[in-house]
């Protein structure tokens, strides 16, 4: 049975990561999404820019369902691909920029969005568009500050980066008001040499970080 949108959110942010999945091939993706998984994850983006995608997350959909793990559809530029991504299973679609169609699908069939913006425009167009949560992107280039600044006029606002987090600044964005970080190639890295033990401890020690951010003890 599916899980329901308030489920889906409450998975990306009860742990606080979206583990962000590219890779060169499905064999990659689905051994990254199980290592990811095996450290704790429990909502997991798998981009469109995957070789056929959506059958990677219609595989990893019927894998993980006994998990309580929520696959997402990233990279997703229009409603068409969006609709292809719910069919395949998709819980959750994240955009690099809003796409008002795009986040009418997804409220008509109750999927959350998260749709990136990098002003404070943005954001606010991306709230009343019906995002639940709104992407801080490019992180790297917004960096910790622009969340704190931005939450200054939109306490209101839910939001989470992708793009530039890391291990070591991971708390910096937990602290500036942000309810999930998105996590991509500073997690993932250790699949590049097939070690993905690496990413299962990364997984483990990001989500650890997090929840001692926010004044929880994970231990």
């Amino acid at each position: 049975m599916a899980i329901g949108k308030l489920q889906v959110l409450s998975r990306i942010t009860e742990s606080g990561l979206v583990a962000i999945v590219r890779a060169e091939n499905s064999q990659n993706a689905t051994r990254i999404v199980e290592a990811c998984a095996d450290g704790g994850a429990t909502a997991i983006e798998v981009t469109f820019t995957v070789p056929g995608a959506a059958a990677v997350i219609e595989d990893l959909v019927k894998r993980s369902a006994a998990r309580d793990i929520a696959i997402g559809a990233g990279t997703v530029l229009d409603p068409e691909t969006a609709r292809i991504a719910i069919l395949a299973g998709a819980r959750f679609i994240v955009s690099p920029a809003l796409n008002i169609e795009t986040a009418r699908l997804c409220n008509r069939y109750q999927i959350p969005y998260l749709p990136g913006a990098g002003t404070i425009g943005e954001i606010l167009a991306a709230m009343e568009s019906g995002a639940d949560i709104v992407k801080i992107f490019p992180g790297e280039a917004l960096g910790p500050a622009f969340v704190r600044a931005a939450r200054s006029p939109l306490p209101q606002a839910s939001l989470m980066p992708t793009g530039g987090v890391t291990i070591d600044n991971a708390v910096e964005w937990i602290a500036a008001g942000c309810v999930a970080l998105g996590v991509g190639g500073s997690l993932t890295a250790g699949a590049k040499t097939g070690d993905f033990k690496a990413v299962t401890d990364l997984t483990r020690r990001f989500i650890g970080a997090i929840q001692q951010a926010r004044g929880n003890d994970p231990r």
